[in-house]
């Protein structure tokens, strides 16, 4: 998963007015254009020193980095919103389209407007840099040591003892309830600014970011998930059940929701790491991917030069040196850092870098696939106009990489760089396909309601003192989930996961599980694949490669669904190509669930 910096960074004061004579006129199509450009031009030459602030304080987290990033931050959000404020002069002027298209997209340019008012930003980016960096460096006791996230996420993954993960659990959770008075602070000043521009509420801007209305936006995700929801069920019917055959009644029941902390992964948003304990009776694979990479001496270096090469392998140019030079591949052992992986383009042309804590398992080798998709993607629309250097929807950008790490999952692209001896045989088609949904489907509910409760906040629906407990609604009515035991008064689980402190939105990742999808079975149709889909990999396919790199280009030059149609032929989500995907399995789970009291 990956941070973005919403339009790469901050900007100081742009100063622009019309002409004295004009301003007691409506204003004109050419001054709208001539205020679209000058803003453009001002932002281009302030974005490298709040980017580098950012970057600097990712990477050596101290009193006085965070000083500097919230100070570029404050900066940018000021001269943002006043330029938004601006912008909205040339309502109901008859602008040309791709004028049009700026002035909106300038009103959508901050994931958080300040008020417009003295002091109001420098709060806010205060604030913000504080969430993350109180996140960034939580660490917690453990047996006697304090440990980081990263050490607690090992142990969710490796232990199989449920008092232990509870006490694991609940350490980092714990983490985040500083938290809680600081998000509230945020929530309210993030309103304020949203308000000013116009929007209902923060979560009403953000839901305006995909060429439609806010309204209609929240029906379409609705829709989308009615589309993958009984697959989901499906599969947590399945896994529920071999919990309790693992734990027993007494820490799963067979019935219900499942405790939250027994699926391998602090959010349970990926189930992957509990294989071993649902893995198909009978039918095992006959390769694991970590001992693969540990076998063939791969280190973190080396992860990221065979993302590279599937990179290349579609016709793309090699990384620039500077990428090698100035990116953070692996944990330092001086200083804290913030590890969460994420991809950074500096300077909007070439200045593309990764930063992540890179270890050498199979998880971290689709993480590279998929975060050098976006420094790609980064790439591809460089030459546009300033405020269309984004993805065509925020959801886009993410599914880039997503695309390429299918592919990269699949035994044939393992057998074609040699990673992988032999193609396994049919046989082993649903412990892969297991293992993919794990991931996958096991995703989609949680990648849906982060923003459901955030959207909750922002209206007012959810108060500061229902924070938590409809945080814990949310899960258990889209998962299925409830927490190991009785949370704390005080407790912010919300906060223990990394992009509410780091205020990223997160329906883009529900969107890109389902854009990476179509994706695929496009480029595969492209590719003349006949086999099953999940056995596609289109690596070498430089034909596919120019064809997606032309998407790429687009930028958010135009509206999502153009952009989409430009690859795949298709102008509407669909999660039809999800169906296609794991079609055997679902049918393999509906014969293991049979009995089994399914829902919760």
């Amino acid at each position: 998963m990956k941070t973005m910096l919403m339009a790469a960074a901050a900007a100081v004061a742009l100063t622009w007015a019309a002409p004295v004579a004009a301003q007691a006129q409506a204003p004109t199509a050419a001054e709208a254009k001539a205020f679209v450009e000058a803003a453009e031009a001002e932002l281009d030459k302030v974005n490298a020193f709040a980017a580098r602030a950012a970057w600097v304080r990712a990477n050596f987290i101290t009193e006085d980095t965070q000083w500097l990033e919230a100070k570029s931050s404050a900066e940018q959000n000021a001269t943002v919103t006043r330029l938004a404020t601006e912008a909205a002069r040339f309502n109901g002027v008859a602008a040309d389209p791709v004028t049009a298209r700026k002035l909106k997209l300038l009103k959508l340019y901050l994931v958080s407007p300040a008020p417009n008012r003295p002091g109001a930003a420098e709060e806010l980016a205060g604030l913000l840099t504080r969430l993350d960096s109180t996140y960034s460096t939580g660490k917690f006791e453990h047996k006697g040591k304090p440990i980081t996230l990263n050490d607690a996420e090992d142990v969710l993954a490796e232990s199989r003892d449920p008092a232990e993960l509870k006490a694991v659990w609940e350490g980092w959770h714990g983490v985040a309830k500083v938290m809680k008075p600081d998000y509230a602070r945020f929530a309210a000043l993030s309103n304020e600014g949203a308000k000013s521009l116009g929007f209902k509420d923060t979560g009403a801007l953000w839901r305006s970011n995909y060429d439609m209305e806010p309204d209609a936006f929240a029906a379409e995700t609705d829709r989308l998930w009615k589309q993958v929801e009984p697959f989901y069920r499906n599969l947590h019917c399945y896994v529920r059940a071999r919990l309790n055959d693992k734990y027993g009644d007494a820490v799963q029941p067979r019935k219900g929701p499942i405790r939250a902390d027994l699926l391998g992964n602090m959010w349970a948003q990926q189930w992957g790491n509990i294989y071993d304990i649902v893995q198909p009776k009978g039918v095992t694979s006959s390769y694991s991917l970590d001992k693969l990479l540990e076998a063939k001496g791969y280190d973190a270096t080396k992860m990221v030069k065979t993302g590279e090469a599937f990179y290349s392998s579609l016709g793309y140019s090699p990384l620039p040196e500077t990428f090698w030079e100035r990116s953070l591949i692996t944990r330092p052992r001086d200083r804290e850092v913030v590890c969460h992986a994420s991809a950074w383009n500096l300077d909007d042309k070439d200045d593309i870098r990764i930063k992540m804590c890179t270890k050498v398992n199979a998880d971290d080798f689709r993480t590279v696939h998929h975060e050098l998709g976006h420094n790609y993607y980064q790439r591809a629309y460089k030459n546009q106009p300033t405020l269309f250097r984004s993805g065509a929807n925020d959801g886009f950008h993410e599914a880039i990489g997503d695309f390429a790490a299918l592919s990269a999952s699949t035994p044939t692209y393992l057998n074609q760089i040699g990673l992988l001896d032999q193609i396994p045989g049919a046989e082993e088609d649903i412990p892969f396909l297991l293992k993919m949904a794990l991931d996958k489907i096991a995703f989609m509910p949680f990648g849906l309601l982060v923003d459901r409760w955030r959207w909750g906040v922002f209206s007012g629906e959810t108060t500061p003192e229902e924070y938590n407990a409809d945080w814990w609604a949310l899960r258990l009515k889209y998962q299925g989930l409830t927490p190991p035991g009785d949370r704390p008064a005080d407790a912010f689980d919300p906060g223990a996961k990394y992009h509410v402190p780091g205020n990223t939105p997160y329906t883009r990742y529900f969107l890109a599980h389902i854009y990476q999808f179509q994706f695929h079975r496009a480029a595969c149709a492209q590719a003349g694949w006949k086999g099953p889909l999940h056995r596609c990999s289109v690596y070498g396919q430089k034909a596919v490669g120019e064809k997606f790199n032309r998407m790429m280009e687009m930028g958010q030059s135009q509206p999502w669904p153009q952009a989409l149609a430009e690859f795949s032929g298709e102008t509407r989500t669909d999660a039809s190509a999800v169906a296609a995907y794991f079609k055997p399995l679902d049918a393999w789970l509906t014969k293991q669930n049979k009995g089994e009291q399914c829902g919760w």
